[in-house]
């Protein structure tokens, strides 16, 4: 898995934004770019962050999320378990002028060893690439354990409210949300809210598909899923939280855990 994302990174995390290498891997600059814009629809107000909050960005990828938090004045930490997105992360805060307030390490979040507490952990699509039921209880546990006693676990994953496996693959799972829901209860956190992200369903009609069409036909339908998908999305996504794909998990330490 070290080596996928490596792939990813090398090939796409220092072109343009960087998005073909943490969104949708290699995929038109369009497509990427909707999807960007649903998780930043999705997260909205969420991370508006007072000064120095003290965040931990979970594979932050080249550090889209953690150079926006710092613009509000929070202290980033970033951890990633590819070395060429710590790279082009560090790279691109330095570009910014976000060095002093972002600091970026290479971890697996399965064994999450930073030091200290965060008063928000963010992660964007990193436990539907961890596919064995026991790394991801580790990953959640270790996350829980980060997290100060009034903190703020904010978590963007594929997790349908029914079983959708048309999509998976060797690198992502889709698992159903009632999965997630008893992994955070089992490490002693409390969902306060949940919020969709992209509920138009045409992205898991085509996606499955996609490489056995045509290369002169993927474009084109591409384009007529983005389109299609906006005017759903974009003013229904956070609503629309039994259909949506993807979802927003706000969580919290429950009530009598240490």
């Amino acid at each position: 898995m070290n080596s996928y994302w490596e792939q990813r990174a090398l090939r796409f995390g220092g072109r343009g934004e960087g998005l073909a290498a943490v969104c949708s891997y290699g995929m038109p600059e369009f497509y990427n770019r909707w999807i960007d814009w649903c998780q930043r629809l999705a997260l909205a107000g969420v991370l508006r962050v007072r000064a120095d909050t003290r965040v931990l960005d979970v594979g932050c990828g080249v550090g889209r999320w953690s150079r926006r938090l710092a613009r509000y004045g929070a202290r980033v930490t970033g951890v990633d378990v590819s070395v060429a997105m710590i790279e082009q992360a560090r790279r691109r805060a330095a570009a910014q002028g976000f060095a002093a307030r972002c600091r970026f390490i290479r971890q697996d979040v399965t064994a999450l060893q930073v030091g200290g507490w965060f008063d928000v952990i963010l992660g964007v699509t990193v436990l539907q690439h961890i596919l064995e039921p026991a790394a991801l209880y580790a990953a959640v546990q270790r996350l829980a354990s980060h997290l100060t006693a009034d903190g703020t676990l904010i978590l963007l994953e594929a997790a349908p409210a029914r079983a959708v496996t048309s999509c998976n693959s060797a690198v992502f799972q889709a698992r159903q949300r009632d999965e997630y829901l008893a992994v955070f209860e089992a490490c002693g956190l409390e969902v306060k809210d949940i919020r969709g992200v992209d509920p138009a369903p045409f992205k898991t009609w085509l996606l499955p598909h996609l490489q056995r069409l045509p290369r002169l036909l993927r474009t084109p339908l591409l384009a007529a899923v983005t389109l299609l998908s906006i005017p759903i999305d974009v003013p229904f996504g956070r609503m629309a939280v039994g259909q949506s794909w993807h979802v927003v998990f706000i969580l919290k330490r429950a009530r009598g855990r240490p």
